[in-house]
């Protein structure tokens, strides 16, 4: 120990004379300075800073002024009592009625005692107005000017300085000081005034200066009430001593009159049931007799009412009562302070006050004799189900009813009427419930985890809040990112507690200094913490309404208080404040809440500042703004329903308050500031949202649910839908999401299955290539062994892959970076070999029983197997260019190949009739002792197989019976073809050969198209053209096959074509010549044009047909036929050769052509004798043959029909005619005989046209199919013109025999 210690320690004695507030931080100091006492300086220097202090503790003991008291008030007589109950104890309890005197004496007494030296008085009120005027009257009383020795501080306003002893406020602000003051040092004394309204402030302060007190034993607490529950307050600090002082009271006399009916004692109804307007009449009507009963001077009445729309509304009553001498006035919270001096100022008669609640203690309205108590009031109670703060009309407690009472009987005796029966307030609750109990404790609760007070479970409450309160508080607080899961503060929270705000508008600053509309939101904000400063007079609403439209939003009543506020700034700079508060006044809009609003805006603009959060100086979107106001109602959304209202978080069902500029357009969305329950669940203040904001706002609340995971192969990923809920409410209906992180181990499994097992992957990876193809082979063998036992199932191949992947891996990138690293390592990484996938051999499959190709001829196509019943491709496919169809041999297709045939051929068998089957018992033994003595693909298969079941049973089948057989057989037993075009590109599929060539005969025409150059685009020219080959190899969908080139008339011009058959390339180079030699001989061919006998004739007659010029065309391109082509061994094919057969044969055209002509000139007349019988009345029983003979004649004479019909034929079309002539003179004797011809003859052309067309289809041209068209000519002559002889020996046998040369 140093010479220095005693004096160190008398120092620290010293501290006691000291500040309060000094003396933490002066006794940290000294504890430094013991460790380094050398330090003389310091020392010093402290000792100087002490001195100062206790100076300063000096000087405010020597400032207190001489204090007196009003001997009439009832606290002065017990002074004394308080004073040594002080000295005494830490805390006193002191009950008092309004008017005793407590408010404003306290203070004084306190000051006598020596207390406010060392630090404040501090004296809270529960509202402004009170502090303000509680503070004025001490001043006033102390003989000192306001804001000096006393002050006051309310929300953004201070009046008071380092000297000031007693500091009136409101609790919450002493609360707000808690945060940089923890230990109230700034104080020697706390008063709490008014502590039996139990606000949720006053309840905190109470809490928190339990908590204190032994921390600081040199506090004084005063804890001032009505006489109300004053037990609870004395245990809650360990039984405080009580002092009660009372009023200045007269006696009040209570009458009870009910608005239920009375009845008599049979039962029958006195008094009819009153509404409350009703009521308050007929009790002034009972005052007014009682009073002229007593003769006294009518009296002020003061009538409690729940709502300022119940006064509104018995306002009106009473003014329609016309009461004489009677001023009816109202009082709410929201009437202007200017209304509100009303009922301060003297008047004559009666007075009529209908006011709320805040008459019971805050305000006291004097001269009141008379007090009519309506029994109800609008109390703010929050409710957990809903999570709203709602104001339902609900019946006062006991202690309300008493305060309503002791409104009057101030000056003289007086009388309290209640609308209620006394039963009914003797069954009432003694207490009304403290708001701790019915509101949401957030504010609470952040700020006791910002001070650390522990748990809000164990904090000294009164009244603890119940449990759903604290889980509800906490809820809200983790909806504004405020607390984490756990219930601990995060950074956001921190920020918010700094801000004295309710925390969803601190949220709204904190989110718009974000996102750079802090400007905007501090208008709002303000704007929500005051009350609204639109007016809407009862009786003006309409022009109230008009005036505030200007400043409307369509969708938002957020950007509404915006406008608002530009648009009275813009004129408070503009004007100077008297025609200000006119435009205010014009405007409906009230002046001192303007005031109020932009005094709220600058505080939290500066603390704003002080938390360095910056203001954006360019005006905020309607996004920016919006998103964060959202922020701090995320709880507050609606969605549109179908009945017009919106449906909130926690299936809540809410209206839009008809107030709001939203009220008609309704938007899909919205948000509101404010959910309030009355006659409904209203909205107030609300705006239009955007659902995608939701989502980034509230990360932290959202739900997700997952349905339908599945793989997809274009992102490489595991995908499944999000839906996205908010409090119930859905957000995203449908979402697709990668699934991987979410669930990795099924995103896994998804992933293996579908893209590695299935192949449904694009990746790179060798070993997926190497296992496709060997899972192909494999498949393919299946195919073809039409048995799915050879592969291994999906399960083993998904084995393979689970044993050998990480487990992290479920997507296409993961896999593919993993493989790329790995399989440098291991080449064979994740290759399959046969005997993992195999489940058993295959030796019966082989190549030479299931080739890969098909040859025909020179041609080799591609053959491919598919085995899946019912699918288009089961069976076996051979892969066809498009002008291939026409020569495919239809017999090799039967024949499949010869791994298939035996099923095909027993597939066959059992398709026959019964009678036949049964010879071929069991059917598949014959079928392989047949197979072996058969050739494969040898002729037709149905013969072969009918001639050796024949050989063995002696059983004939008939081409009928096999042709039924056939169709019968099952899909995969016939060939199926799949067509591609000239590049191999798919053009369709099917199984009937015919069908197919004749769908695609378009197509296979295109395929063979000469490839295109600028020289083939150009027409043949007669003698010039070059050499034009008879065939030649053209590569089509990479098959080598044979093409027959040839010219090919298009129009009056020629070019060179290719043709799949020589028959169809033969006759299409014949006409191109045709057309050449015409180009060749033009000067001939244009003198014959106009010298051809009969050419007047000819015209007359071909104009039912068309017109005279192409039919003299096709005459003269007959003729050259007839004339140079015909009898020519080989047609020339270059032009030079054609130039010379021209010039070599000539000479005989004109001679051609004359003749010609003069046959066609015939035809012609003997053809139009025909029409012309076939005009006027018919006979029916002739129908029959003469729509016969119409279709002969159609198919003889049509336009074209002299080139079309060979020269052969075409010189025996008279003689046909003929014929007809003498059936058409006959018929009337022969109509039976003439009607079965013709059935007959319509059955043998009918079966000609169907060959005819499918020849055309297939590109063939059949000689004996032409042969047998025109001998059913000749039969038709035989039959109705013997006379007329025919060409050649003809009958129905003959024409048979004739039809079985004709090419199917």
């Amino acid at each position: 120990m140093t010479d220095e210690s005693p004096a160190i320690d008398q120092l620290l004695k010293n501290l006691d004379q000291a500040m309060i507030a000094d003396r933490h931080k002066l006794r940290r100091q000294l504890h430094e300075l013991r460790k380094k006492p050398e330090d003389v300086a310091k020392l010093a220097a402290w000792a100087e800073r002490v001195q100062a202090s206790c100076a300063q503790v000096k000087a405010r003991a020597a400032s207190v002024p001489l204090i007196r008291y009003d001997e009439n008030l009832p606290i002065a007589a017990k002074r004394d009592e308080i004073k040594a109950a002080l000295l005494k104890h830490q805390v006193l309890i002191l009950a008092g009625e309004t008017g005793s005197g407590k408010t404003t004496q306290l203070p004084k007494i306190c000051l006598e005692i020596g207390r406010g030296q060392h630090g404040l008085i501090g004296h809270t009120q529960p509202r402004r107005i009170a502090a303000r005027s509680v503070a004025s009257r001490v001043a006033e009383e102390l003989a000192t000017p306001l804001g000096a020795l006393v002050g006051y501080q309310v929300r953004f306003e201070d009046q008071s300085d380092s000297n000031t002893l007693v500091k009136l406020m409101t609790d919450g602000i002493l609360l707000a000081e808690t945060q940089h003051d923890r230990y109230l040092e700034r104080y020697d004394t706390i008063i709490v005034d008014e502590a039996h309204e139990r606000s949720l402030n006053i309840d905190f302060l109470l809490g928190y200066l339990k908590i204190l007190l032994p921390r600081r034993p040199d506090l004084k607490v005063i804890i001032t009430s009505a006489t109300i529950d004053l037990e609870r307050f004395s245990k809650h600090f360990n039984d405080a001593p009580i002092v009660e002082v009372s009023g200045r009271t007269f006696p009040v006399e209570t009458w009870y009159r009910p608005l239920t009916s009375e009845q008599d004692e049979e039962g029958n109804s006195v008094e009819e049931d009153l509404s409350v307007d009703q009521a308050i009449i007929a009790t002034l009507d009972e005052i007014a007799a009682f009073e002229r009963s007593e003769r006294k001077s009518p009296g002020d009445v003061l009538v409690f009412l729940p709502g300022e729309r119940e006064i509104r509304d018995a306002a009106e009553m009473l003014r329609k009562a016309q009461l004489k001498h009677t001023e009816i006035l109202p009082l709410y919270a929201r009437l202007s302070p200017a209304e509100q001096q009303r009922i301060f100022q003297s008047h004559p008669g009666r007075r009529v006050v209908l006011a709320t609640n805040v008459a019971e203690t805050s305000l006291t309205v004097p001269g009141i004799r008379y007090v009519i108590d309506s029994g109800t009031a609008r109390i703010s109670r929050y409710s957990y189900r809903a999570k709203v703060q709602r104001l339902p009309i609900e019946a006062i407690s006991q202690a309300s009813a008493n305060q309503r009472k002791g409104r009057c009987g101030r000056v003289e005796p007086g009388i309290c009427v209640r609308l209620y029966a006394e039963e009914d307030f003797n069954g009432r609750p003694e207490f009304t419930d403290p708001e701790i109990l019915r509101t949401n404790l957030a504010a609470v609760i952040l700020q006791m985890l910002h001070l650390r007070l522990g748990e809000i479970t164990a904090f000294p409450f009164i009244e603890p809040p119940d449990g759903k309160a604290i889980t509800d508080g906490f809820n809200l607080l983790q909806e504004l990112s405020a607390v984490n899961r756990e219930n601990q503060l995060t950074p956001l929270g921190r920020q918010l507690a700094r801000l004295p705000v309710d925390p969803r508008m601190g949220r709204m600053l904190l989110e718009a200094a974000r996102l750079g509309s802090l400007q905007e939101v501090l208008i709002v904000a303000s704007a929500m913490s005051v009350q609204d400063p639109r007016e809407r007079p009862p009786e003006r609403q309409q022009a109230a309404d008009q005036a505030h439209a200007q400043w409307k939003d369509v969708d938002s009543d957020f950007a509404g208080l915006i406008n608002v506020w530009r648009g009275f700034e813009e004129q408070r700079q503009a004007l100077t404040a008297s025609p200000l508060r006119n435009w205010c006044r014009k405007n409906f809009l009230n002046y001192l809440r303007l005031r109020e609003w932009r005094d709220s805006h600058r505080q939290l603009s500066l603390i704003c500042r002080d938390m360095q959060l910056t203001v954006n100086k360019e005006p905020a979107d309607y996004p920016k703004l919006h998103k964060a106001v959202l922020s701090g109602l995320l709880s507050q959304i609606g969605q549109k329903t179908e009945e017009g209202d919106y449906l909130g978080a926690r299936q809540r069902r809410f209206w839009i308050h008809p107030a709001s500029g939203l009220g008609k357009k309704r938007p899909q969305w919205l948000m509101t500031a404010e959910l309030v329950e009355t006659t409904k669940l209203y909205a107030r203040m609300v705006a239009k949202i955007e659902p995608d904001w939701i989502e980034p706002l509230a990360g932290h609340l959202i739900k997700k649910n997952y349905f339908e995971p599945h793989w997809e192969k274009k992102r490489g990923q595991v995908v499944a839908f999000e839906q996205i809920t908010l409090f119930g409410l859905i957000v995203v209906g449908r979402r697709a999401v990668h699934y991987g992180p979410i669930d990795p181990v099924m995103s896994r499994e998804l992933f293996i299955r579908e893209g590695l097992v299935r192949g449904e992957i694009q990746s790179r990876a060798k070993c997926l290539t190497a296992n496709a193809q060997l899972l192909e082979q494999l498949d393919e063998l299946e195919a073809k062994a039409r048995r799915r036992d050879i592969l291994a199932d999906e399960e083993t191949l998904y084995a393979f892959y689970d044993a050998r992947l990480p487990a992290e891996i479920h997507q296409t990138a993961t896999f593919d970076s993993w493989y790329r690293i790995n399989s440098q390592k291991d080449p064979q990484l994740l290759i399959m070999r046969e005997e993992d996938v195999l489940a058993r051999e295959a030796t019966e499959i082989t190549a030479q029983h299931f080739p890969d190709t098909l040859h025909l001829g020179d041609l080799t196509l591609e053959l491919s197997y598919h085995f899946e019943p019912n699918h288009p491709r089961d069976g076996v496919t051979v892969k066809v260019p498009a002008p291939l169809l026409s020569v495919l041999p239809p017999e090799r297709l039967e024949w499949l190949v010869p791994g298939m045939i035996e099923a095909k051929c027993i597939a066959l068998v059992r398709s026959l009739p019964k009678a036949l089957r049964k010879n071929f018992v069991p059917v598949p033994d014959f079928v392989k002792a047949a197979l072996q003595r058969m050739a494969f693909a040898e002729g037709s298969l149905p013969q072969a197989l009918g001639r050796e079941l024949l050989r063995m049973t002696g059983a004939r089948v008939s081409d009928e019976a096999w042709t039924e057989a056939a169709q019968q057989v099952e899909n995969h037993l016939k060939m199926n073809l799949e067509i591609v075009d000239g590049e191999g590109k798919f053009l369709g599929e099917g199984r009937d050969l015919a069908e197919l060539t004749a769908r695609f005969a378009q197509a296979s025409q295109a395929a063979l198209a000469v490839p295109q150059t600028a020289k083939n685009q150009q027409p043949v020219e007669a003698k010039v053209f070059a050499p034009v080959a008879e065939k030649t190899q053209q590569k089509i969908a990479g098959l080598s096959m044979t093409v027959y080139p040839a010219l090919v008339e298009e129009g009056n011009t020629v070019k060179e074509g290719r043709f799949s058959t020589p028959a169809e390339a033969e006759y299409q180079h014949r006409r191109a010549l045709q057309r050449l030699l015409m180009q060749q001989l033009a000067e001939p061919a244009k003198f014959l044009r106009a010298k051809l006998p009969g050419l007047t004739e000819l015209g007359l007659l071909y104009r039912e047909l068309g017109r005279v010029e192409s039919l003299v065309e096709d005459i003269l391109l007959a003729s050259l036929d007839s004339c140079i082509l015909e009898g020519e061994a080989v047609l020339p094919r270059d032009g030079a050769g054609l130039a010379a057969l021209a010039e070599r044969k000539r000479g005989a055209w004109t001679e051609h052509a004359e003749k010609l002509a003069r046959l066609t000139l015939d035809i012609l007349k003997l053809w139009h004798g025909l029409q012309k019988r076939f005009k006027g009345k018919i006979d029916l029983a002739q129908a029959v043959a003469l729509n016969d003979i119409k279709q002969q004649l159609g198919n003889l004479v049509y336009p074209g029909f002299v080139r079309e019909t060979p020269a052969v034929w075409l010189k025996e079309l008279p003689r046909y005619l003929k014929a007809i002539e003498m059936r058409l003179e006959k018929l009337p004797a022969q109509v039976q005989k003439d009607r079965v011809w013709s059935g007959e003859l319509s059955g043998l052309w009918a079966q000609y046209q169907a060959r005819a067309t499918k020849h055309a289809q297939e590109g063939k041209r059949d000689p004996q199919l032409e042969l047998y068209r025109w001998w059913l000519e000749e039969y038709r002559v035989s039959l109705f013109g013997q006379q007329l002889g025919t060409k050649v020996p003809i009958s129905d046998k003959r024409l048979s025999k004739q039809w079985s040369q004709v090419d199917a």
